[in-house]
């Protein structure tokens, strides 16, 4: 039979990542918002790296005390499916402070 650890509902399985991009006729790069369900701090960060390309160039360098790429939040298990993000799943949240996705 197999048995759930009591605490699985609170692993970390996915990080909300910030990342500054570069956006023509904008005076400073705008920080636009992504969800991915990995666990490890970094594959996510260069996934939501990859997915911000697409957008345009990513700063290269802090803009007003923010790190080009910074992981926000991590998000747990039971707060994923709440969600609705699978694992390995990476979805883009837009230039909005994404408050649904960093609240408790």
């Amino acid at each position: 039979m197999f048995r759930q650890r009591p605490d699985a509902d609170l692993i970390v399985q996915g990080w909300v990542i910030g990342v500054m991009v570069e956006i023509p006729g904008e005076r400073a790069p705008v920080r636009h918002y992504f969800a991915v369900g990995k666990a490890d701090r970094a594959q996510a960060e260069w996934t939501a790296v990859d997915l911000a390309m697409n957008a345009g160039p990513v700063a290269s360098s802090p803009v007003g005390g923010h790190e080009p790429v910074e992981a926000l939040r991590e998000i747990v298990a039971y707060r994923m499916r709440d969600l609705g993000l699978k694992p390995g799943e990476a979805r883009a949240l837009g230039d909005k402070n994404p408050r649904r996705w960093l609240s408790l």
